[in-house]
């Protein structure tokens, strides 16, 4: 199969674990990198066996034999880096979120589509085996008629840098753009929305919280100006509705699993379980996949390219599989956490309108 040759933009913690996902798949080769810190840089390269290294990104996106960029910068980094791989003929994975604000992913989804290149989104928990024997229970009509999803996601006290972990740069609005929501958040969010096909957003209500006490030598160093818990509605086309509550620190044990619900059944992600009623009986039914798995593996040409983002990517690139709509739920997920932030600061539900209209651009430059 095609080897797909690819450049680098950025080498800090994120993008060392891109790098050893790409170093399980033959036919990845990563030939060039781009940062500004050249120790760093120089550091990562020899570790890895990347032979060309840049600092200056447009000079690694003259070369003619790359096929795809990933991109690995800080949240309000994402589109012009991005935007200028794909005005170069270059494919690009990009971390996410898929920027800082939903006016810069929907620029990069434009010009994703304007150059006719591929713009795919490391939305990790698409791959994971709870989603998909989901898509499985829903696709087979299992669930009925869906009409409402939960997304969760729990850390008792896990917010970088000031509970011992990760640097500043996680909770500073003007770099991260954004807390628990656009950090962990946006992987539950994007899970369900993925599993109930998507749908438009109509309106957003919300709130976001800071509350939970802090070291306050970190939160001075850090300048934490983000949510640590981020609530929120949203109706959506079709009678569909979703709640939301992510937290980085809340005084509770550990949240239920995100969750979604049909006339005819429901699906907990997390211990993943099917529930239903079967000759007038609840039934709570668990499944075994591992198996599951396996046998998809076994029975189902192409199945690796599901195992996770960065295999998928590559398979995609070869055309052993079409691109899952990663950058589309990635961007309707910015929408709805773009709508919580504007919600929280209007005091009042806001419609998908108000949210695109009043939204601005964070981008920085590169």
């Amino acid at each position: 199969m095609e080897t797909i040759r690819i450049g680098f933009v950025g080498v800090g913690q994120i993008a060392k674990h891109h790098l050893r996902q790409y170093a399980e798949i033959d036919e990845a080769k990563v030939v060039a990198a781009c940062d500004l810190d050249e120790d760093e840089l120089e550091s990562v390269c020899e570790t890895f066996g990347i032979e060309h290294r840049y600092t200056d990104l447009h000079k690694m996106l003259e070369r003619d034999d790359l096929d795809a960029i990933d991109v690995c910068l800080h949240n309000n980094l994402h589109a012009p880096a991005t935007i200028a791989a794909l005005e170069a003929g270059k494919h690009v994975y990009c971390e996410k979120p898929i920027a800082g604000s939903y006016t810069d992913g929907a620029t990069m989804l434009d010009a994703a589509r304007s150059t006719g290149k591929h713009l795919h989104i490391q939305l990790a928990t698409l791959y994971a085996s709870e989603t998909r024997a989901a898509k499985e229970l829903i696709d087979s009509g299992a669930l009925g008629n869906l009409y409402h999803a939960r997304s969760t996601g729990f850390r008792r006290r896990g917010r970088p840098f000031v509970d011992g972990y990760g640097s500043p740069s996680f909770v500073r609005k003007s770099i991260a753009a954004g807390g628990a929501l656009f950090d962990m958040g946006v992987y539950h969010i994007a899970q369900v929305l993925y599993l109930i096909g998507n749908p438009e957003v109509e309106r957003v209500c919300g709130r976001t919280y800071q509350e939970t006490a802090m070291d306050e030598a970190r939160r001075a160093k850090s300048g934490y100006d983000v949510e640590e818990l981020g609530l929120g509605f949203v109706r959506c086309a079709g009678g569909l509705s979703i709640d939301i509550i992510e937290a980085w620190a809340v005084q509770l044990n550990a949240f239920e699993g995100s969750s979604i619900v049909g006339a005819k059944g429901g699906i907990r992600l997390d211990p993943f379980g099917y529930y239903s009623t079967i000759a007038d009986m609840n039934a709570t039914t668990t499944f075994d996949l591992d198996y599951f798995d396996y046998r998809r593996h076994q029975l189902r040409p192409n199945e690796d390219a599901y195992d996770s983002s960065q295999k998928h990517w590559i398979a995609a690139l070869q055309g052993r599989v079409p691109l899952l709509n990663t950058a589309e739920v990635a961007l309707r997920t910015m929408l709805i956490q773009e709508g919580i932030y504007l919600s929280d600061s209007l005091g009042r539900e806001v419609t998908a309108e108000e949210i695109i209209e009043l939204g601005n651009s964070t981008a920085k430059t590169l």
